[in-house]
């Protein structure tokens, strides 16, 4: 585990203070309904910035899977970084992450495929990882190399990261050289003690509707499934891995044991825990300097491992 040694900035002390005295948390319970949750995101969506001039933005479809491809001026037309978003399973899609995709592409030299994966309740697992694997062998398929993929996620996409490796591994389809992993949700029995550690500092999410997210997605599958959870999972043969988790996050404690359970394997694992920093702050790179150091991170590691 590597610790983020730096002064919190004051944008970030005061953005955290801030978040933690609005209702932020208390908008998401274990009683709001999902239809609820997606409308909220959607209202937000209309806000999201657009990307600089010169971004281009299309919708394609990644053998049957629907996802959006995010290509700039520094984007290379033979890199490619297979992004899962986050949500709990359950919500978010491409165009909420329009403000993070464009960064990406332009700092991995990359052209980002975004998927919008099936979403539980509808479809429960494995649905949505059936979605990511689809849609990176279909970049296979398409002529991409693997020595040139990145496969990226955050929270429960950052799970989902994980999970399409192993399934991946599993059914012996060449690896991508590089993954990222922010925030991300790798033990769905809930065992991290962070949980309970940050649960009042985490200003982003609210943990006593993590079990209901749970049901909502595995529809009584085993939570300690492998490719539910791959913090059970057996890790070995995985690509190089970054993951990037704050030290205020609720899922911290996922993050660094997932990469331990990485480096007992063999793998080449890396887990930096950025203090004061909340769940997926990453996010809000155009407002945090911390947000937009941790995009320059991902950046430079990707970019030293695709060919």
């Amino acid at each position: 585990m590597i610790p983020r040694p730096h002064r919190l900035s004051l944008r970030a002390d005061v953005l955290r203070r801030g978040m933690r005295l609005l209702p932020l948390k208390r908008r998401i319970s274990a009683k709001t309904s999902v239809a609820t949750v997606r409308a909220q995101l959607k209202f937000i969506a209309r806000f999201v910035p657009r990307p600089p001039r010169g971004t281009k933005i299309v919708m394609v479809d990644a053998g049957g899977v629907p996802a959006e491809r995010v290509a700039t001026p520094a984007s290379r037309h033979d890199r490619h970084v297979l992004y899962l978003h986050g949500g709990a399973f359950a919500t978010g899609f491409p165009a909420l992450y329009r403000d993070m995709t464009w960064r990406i592409a332009t700092l991995c030299h990359a052209q980002v495929t975004c998927v919008d994966y099936r979403l539980a309740p509808e479809h429960p697992f494995p649905a949505g990882l059936d979605d990511c694997v689809t849609a990176y062998r279909w970049l296979i398929a398409s002529g991409a190399d693997p020595a040139r993929i990145a496969v990226m996620g955050d929270s429960a996409g950052g799970g989902l990261v994980f999970a399409t490796l192993l399934r991946l591994r599993d059914e012996g389809v060449p690896l991508p050289a590089a993954a990222v992993a922010v925030s991300p949700w790798t033990d769905l029995a809930l065992t991290g003690e962070s949980l309970r550690l940050n649960a009042d500092v985490d200003p982003l999410i609210p943990v006593e509707a993590a079990p209901r997210a749970i049901d909502l997605y595995l529809a009584g599958a085993d939570p300690r499934n492998p490719y539910a959870s791959p913090l059970y999972g057996d890790p070995t043969g995985l690509p190089p891995t970054l993951i990037l988790v704050g030290g205020d996050d609720v899922l911290r404690d996922d993050s660094v044991r997932m990469a331990e359970r990485m480096q007992a394997a063999g793998c080449d694992a890396t887990v930096e825990v950025w203090p004061g920093m909340w769940h997926v702050w990453h996010m809000l790179a155009r407002v945090l300097p911390e947000g937009r150091a941790a995009v320059v991170r991902i950046g430079a590691f990707v970019d030293e491992r695709l060919a």
